[in-house]
């Protein structure tokens, strides 16, 4: 289940809960608005309003959306570029422009129908939707993933990631010339308010931490390492594009005139984890995608 979230802005002060719900998050139509109040799934401030409800300045409107309701996940033959694979967990390669778990709009051609063609012993702790899913990578973002294939192995995993002791290695290409050679971005991440598909740095929002060093300067753009400390949905994104540097082929967080067609420049390229069942210490690593690498190549033939 995903949460949505709003800050009620001083000019709507005094609107009907209901009304603007419907306007704020108009992916959504007025019966279905009034269904998800009716299941007690929108608050207000963390409480249960009344749809006559009259909003005031800087109430932060959550809204619940349930994941989509899919009896069956069908498995399909798509390639899979497997890393490491045992009884308990799967380290997959993924490439730019896969969906991790069908939702909304995605019901196919996911990482996860891939992986149920492959294996269909995964985790059912996520539901039926996200089977084996323990971290999420966005569509448009390459690298490695890692699945696991029952509960225990979940866990384990789950516990790993929330006490930030994976290790999470991401190359990147930015706009602009970044003049230090290492930073740390450290600021909170949430719903955009007045964009409700972006997330952005808000206050109130969820604790992320980003750290980056300068790998190489490139004309008018930097390429750089992230390391993550924390991961919260599209993070290196959206701290990148708030320092002033966005990523390249970013056609959400970037300027309006994109690069290229593949989406943002960014690859998981280092994975390190404690296996939960031998508790050996296991790192992987994966190359640039072609694309990634030849658009750096030509750069590197430019401004050099």
């Amino acid at each position: 289940m995903e949460t949505l979230i709003y800050i009620v802005q001083e000019e709507e002060t005094s609107e009907r809960l209901d009304k603007l719900v419907s306007t704020k998050f108009s992916d959504f139509s007025r019966n279905q608005i009034k269904k998800m109040m009716d299941e007690d799934l929108v608050f207000v401030n963390k409480k249960l309003e009344k749809a006559s409800y009259k909003v005031k300045w800087g109430d932060v409107i959550s809204v619940m959306v349930k994941d989509p309701e899919v009896a069956e996940i069908i498995p399909e033959d798509i390639p899979l570029d497997i890393y490491y694979e045992d009884e308990d967990v799967i380290v997959i390669n993924k490439p730019s422009g896969m969906v991790v778990h069908p939702a909304n709009g995605h019901y196919t051609g996911t990482l996860v129908n891939a992986v149920l063609a492959h294996s269909d012993d995964l985790s059912g702790i996520n539901g039926v939707c996200r089977p084996g899913v323990v971290h999420r990578i966005d569509k448009d973002t390459s690298g490695l993933i890692i699945m696991a294939k029952n509960d225990q192995a979940h866990n384990s995993l789950a516990e790993q990631f929330k006490e930030k002791t994976t290790v999470r290695e991401y190359f990147a290409l930015c706009h602009g010339c970044i003049n230090h050679l290492k930073g740390t971005v450290d600021a909170p991440i949430g719903r955009d308010p007045n964009e409700r598909k972006k997330m952005a740095v808000v206050a109130g929002g969820r604790h992320a931490v980003t750290h980056f060093e300068v790998l190489e300067h490139l004309g008018e753009f930097t390429y750089v390492k992230c390391k993550l400390e924390t991961g919260r949905t599209h993070q290196i994104r959206v701290h990148m594009s708030y320092i002033g540097f966005p990523l390249v082929g970013d056609d959400r967080y970037g300027p309006k005139k994109v690069i290229g067609d593949q989406g943002q420049f960014l690859h998981a390229a280092k994975l390190g984890f404690v296996h939960p069942k031998t508790n050996e210490y296991l790192e992987f690593t994966s190359p640039l995608p072609e694309y990634f690498e030849k658009f750096l190549n030509n750069l590197r033939k430019k401004y050099k």
